[in-house]
């Protein structure tokens, strides 16, 4: 049922959203036109393909959630600024093309993890719970490829891999998911090793079977499942392969530009009411 048709417009913005991080999130449908939801709170989802192929559309999309999500935290790197840019004002921490900030952050996040770690074994635990009343921590960087090859010197790099590989294996129980994308699809941007800390893989087309395999793992494209064999022209298709099972066809879902930014600044509004309202027009066609 449309929000608008519980609370028709008037001068009033809607009310805040009850969305979660512990709910599944919506990424798109499968060849069935059923939705495909994921549970990113407890595992990490890489995302890659080849340029024009949809991947920033997922993206956009994880953004969106987490911005709207209630008690969530965003960290976002993007060294292009304008993929993730939208929502610089609802982040905690917006790192662009800057490497040494961006080791920073990750050394600071570190830090949280560990400190979580501390208050679930106090609490004779092995994972946080929605009862924890805990946030959710959510960092997303666009184009991983920038910061482990491009800014900065080698031995930068080499931190930034370091301290990532760290943060992908210890946010996952501790409500620090990492969602990452990239369009080199490559072993020296995602080696096995931290490949296969991502519990979601999501391989938009790739040119080679080679690539394919370097993002949902060695031998899927010899068994049929290779991101090779997408349509150019059928952007956001892609093989998603969740922890434990076999990659499936799915279509992410579309976000425009008009209606990022639309989201952008109603979830702006809602984490500091302090500043100007959005468009009462626009979030409602959101909403809608």
């Amino acid at each position: 049922m449309p929000i608008n048709t519980l609370h028709p417009p008037g001068n009033r913005l809607a009310a805040a959203p009850r969305l979660s991080m512990f709910d599944p999130m919506f990424v798109g449908i499968n060849e069935f036109g059923e939705p495909v939801l994921l549970d990113v709170v407890y595992r990490n989802l890489l995302i890659a393909g080849e340029p024009g192929g949809g991947k920033s559309g997922l993206i956009n999309l994880a953004a969106a959630t987490a911005a709207l999500a209630v008690r969530t935290r965003l960290v976002l790197f993007d060294a292009k600024w304008v993929e993730l840019g939208p929502y610089m004002n609802a982040a905690d921490a917006f790192i662009g093309d800057d490497i040494e900030a961006a080791i920073t952050v990750l050394r600071r996040l570190l830090t949280v993890a560990r400190n979580r770690y501390q208050w679930i074994l106090a609490h004779r635990r092995r994972k946080i719970s929605p009862a924890d009343d805990l946030t959710i921590i959510v960092t997303i960087i666009d184009e991983l490829a920038m910061f482990s090859t491009v800014l900065g010197s080698k031995a930068q790099q080499e931190e930034f891999e370091g301290l990532l590989r760290g943060l992908v294996s210890l946010g996952r129980a501790c409500g620090m998911p990492v969602i990452a994308a990239t369009q080199r699809t490559s072993w020296d941007i995602i080696p096995a090793s931290l490949r296969d800390l991502f519990g979601y893989r999501c391989a938009f087309r790739c040119t080679t079977n080679g690539s394919s395999d370097v993002i949902l793992g060695q031998g899927w494209a010899d068994l049929g499942y290779s991101a090779t064999d997408i349509d150019p022209d059928n952007r956001g298709a892609a093989w998603l392969l969740a922890e434990g099972g076999i990659p499936r066809r799915i279509k992410a879902a579309y976000l425009s530009d008009a209606q990022i930014y639309a989201i952008a600044d109603y979830a702006t509004w809602l984490r500091h009411p302090s500043t100007a309202a959005p468009s009462i027009t626009t979030a409602w066609e959101m909403a809608a």
